[in-house]
């Protein structure tokens, strides 16, 4: 086992396809596997060692050595590190495997292996950062590769538009991590872990609240929450093996992990902490109520990762740092599960994605549809699968807190999870179950997920049924020190963990009790045929709330009327205004170019070819070096002779 090993693997796999243009497809392809099969190798044996009682930090190189700064290069491994990298390594295992058969027929398959790669090693160098300039660098590299898979297939115009769309909302965020980074360097004088968190405690109330506010800013880029959470449903716009990796285990994940690996700053942000948790509860609730509507097959996941991210703020908000990591392990798996299998489903329809155009495969499609099951039934917290074991401990958590906002997490958050139950349900009995809405050709050409695309699919289902039953005492078990001081657990933490193990079970039943109705809700609806709004004859407030989830809440349609307009009209006014078709071009390159070339015309209107021309210019050129050599010795200043000079130079 080599620490150094996890970076440079996918980094050698990413340079090894795109460089070698000499040994075939197959041939790269199958290193790319392999690569990163022994990263995950690594990765567990990391884990192992880590959990043993070891930190490892290993410095490679001195990246930035100034007088106020000094910055290494190299990896910092703990526990919080070894279990992302485990999730990371795996999921990106499964999605390389699943894509030799999925991107089989397209001819980019090695440059599509090749941003993989790069892409994985970009969000391991976050995770093994030792101070935050090498985790901004992961950062920005994570914003890079995903513009590259979501504009993957670059001829067409949505891929263009979601790609573009991702990039510029990140900004947003990525721009206030930037801020955060010079608030801490001022602040503490270092961005190094240790120094920093080291200080925390120290700082002043006002200084950490800032400094942890633009933080959450960027986590919330990252982590698509409410406000910045436009671009995460567009992203699935890339090949569906690109959608697996992003909503699971790398891009949007990056933000929660930001928060608990400043766990220690967050803990001193008094006053952050209560926002943390309305913003994570509000984005869980807004997130699975639009999931409720939508007709896309991806789309409909895509809003669910959205959804579970808001659980995961919501518990670092409330302190509950080991239920947030807890939860985000889970879900990797089940997400990349559901992704994986959708692209299984999409792949044999004939690249159907509309739910309503399907229905009546599960017989065609049994073991696609036995993993979407699957999947579902872990994403809803159907007892004793992962799902159940992280969401509900989360609620728990947010009750045993005995605040406002914790109150207002736990029956908002349980009544998400009834949606959540709703559109998982639904998304069954739409795609697989009822009448078939397919053409006949389809049908006749349809086809259950081939070996390499089930084997991906298969490993993903273990861990989604039984991980969380695992490692549920690791992680969340009353006095584990499998954390060790990877999280910042105070007291508060504690004592929110202990309240929640000792919840009546008459609470405790609440979110599973919640999930039951949003389950029996969609199976009498979609699958039995109750109208229950006709019959209770609300049909017209159904509509009413029906357009309004489908539209999103209106937020796109208020970003784009009050914001978007007027920054293109603020932006196209400085490019074709004052700005850069102004000042930019007069005092940059064009204007540089045309100040010379008029300089040039002057000097070569001076050159008359005739001998008194010459004469009288070398003439005024002496008397000129005579008067200013005259002037200098009788102690007149140098800049007041250039200034006389010049005007004298005018035309």
């Amino acid at each position: 086992m080599s620490p150094n090993l996890v970076l440079l693997l996918p980094l050698l796999t990413a340079l090894l396809l795109k460089f070698n243009k000499w040994v075939g497809v197959n041939t790269t392809a199958t290193v790319a596997v392999t690569f990163m099969g022994l990263t995950f190798a690594n990765a567990c044996g990391i884990l192992q060692q880590v959990t043993s009682g070891h930190s490892l930090a290993l410095p490679l190189w001195t990246w930035w050595d100034l007088e106020l700064l000094s910055c290494n290069c190299g990896g910092h491994f703990d526990t919080l590190t070894a279990v992302m990298l485990c999730v990371v390594s795996f999921v990106s295992f499964c999605v390389h495997v699943y894509s030799l058969e999925y991107m089989r027929h397209d001819p980019h398959l090695q440059r599509f292996l090749c941003y993989l790669s790069l892409f994985t090693f970009f969000m391991i160098l976050l995770l093994t950062s030792g101070n935050f300039l090498q985790l901004f660098t992961g950062w920005e590299g994570i914003g890079l590769c995903s513009y590259l898979l979501v504009n993957f297939w670059y001829t067409r115009i949505q891929a263009n538009k979601a790609a573009i769309k991702a990039v510029l909302v990140n900004r947003i965020g990525d721009t206030a991590f930037a801020i955060a980074i010079f608030l801490i360097f001022r602040a503490t004088g270092a961005l190094d872990f240790p120094t920093v968190f080291g200080l925390a405690q120290d700082l002043p109330a006002a200084e950490v609240n800032l400094i942890c506010g633009f933080l959450f800013i960027g986590a919330v880029g990252k982590s698509a929450q409410l406000g910045l959470h436009t671009w995460l449903p567009d992203a699935m716009e890339g090949p569906t093996p690109v959608s697996s990796l992003i909503h699971s285990s790398t891009m949007v994940t990056a933000g929660v992990f930001l928060i608990l690996r400043c766990s220690p700053l967050f803990q001193e942000a008094h006053l952050l902490l209560p926002i943390m948790t309305v913003v994570g509860t509000l984005t869980t609730f807004f997130a699975a109520t639009t999931a409720l509507v939508q007709t896309d097959l991806k789309r409909v996941i895509a809003y669910s990762t959205c959804s579970q991210l808001g659980y995961m703020v919501t518990a670092c908000g409330l302190s509950a740092y080991q239920a947030s990591i807890f939860h985000l392990s889970n879900h990797a798996f089940f997400k990349a599960l559901l992704f994986l299998t959708a692209g299984s489903v999409i792949h044999a329809l004939g690249n159907q994605q509309d739910m309503r155009r399907m229905g009546g495969v599960a017989n065609l499609l049994p073991f696609s549809y036995t993993m979407v099951l699957l999947g579902s039934l872990a994403l809803m917290g159907f007892p004793f699968l992962s799902g159940y074991y992280s969401k509900d401990v989360i609620l728990e958590m947010a009750y045993g807190h005995f605040s406002l906002s914790g109150h207002f997490a736990f029956w908002l958050g349980s009544v998400a999870a009834a949606c959540t139950a709703f559109y998982s349900v639904r998304l069954i009995c739409l795609s697989f179950l009822g009448e078939v809405n397919l053409s006949r050709v389809t049908v006749a050409g349809a086809h259950d997920a081939p070996l390499l695309m089930a084997v991906p699919m298969g490993l993903l289902s273990v861990p989604s049924v039984f991980i969380g039953y695992l490692s549920r005492d690791f992680f969340v078990g009353l006095g584990t020190p499998f954390w060790g001081a990877s999280l910042q657990l105070t007291g508060t933490s504690y004592g929110v963990q202990l309240a929640a193990e000792f919840l009546p079970f008459s609470v405790k039943i609440i979110p599973v009790a919640f999930s039951g109705l949003g389950t029996a809700a969609a199976i009498g609806y979609y699958c039995w045929g109750i109208g229950g709004f006709r019959v209770l004859g609300l049909g017209y407030g159904f509509r009413a709330g029906y357009g309004f989830l489908a539209k999103k809440w209106y937020l796109d349609k208020l970003y784009n009327e009050l914001l978007v307009q007027h920054f293109l009209g603020l932006g196209y006014g400085f490019s074709y205004g004052s700005l850069d078709r102004g000042l930019l071009e007069l005092w940059g390159p064009k204007g540089a170019a045309e100040g010379l070339g008029q300089a040039s015309r002057l000097l070569l209107g001076a050159q008359l070819g005739l001998a008194y021309s010459h004469l009288r210019v070398m003439g005024m050129g002496l008397l000129l070096v005579m008067g200013v050599l005259g002037a200098l010795s009788l102690g007149l200043p140098l800049e007041l002779l250039l200034c006389a000079a010049g005007l004298l130079l005018l035309p």
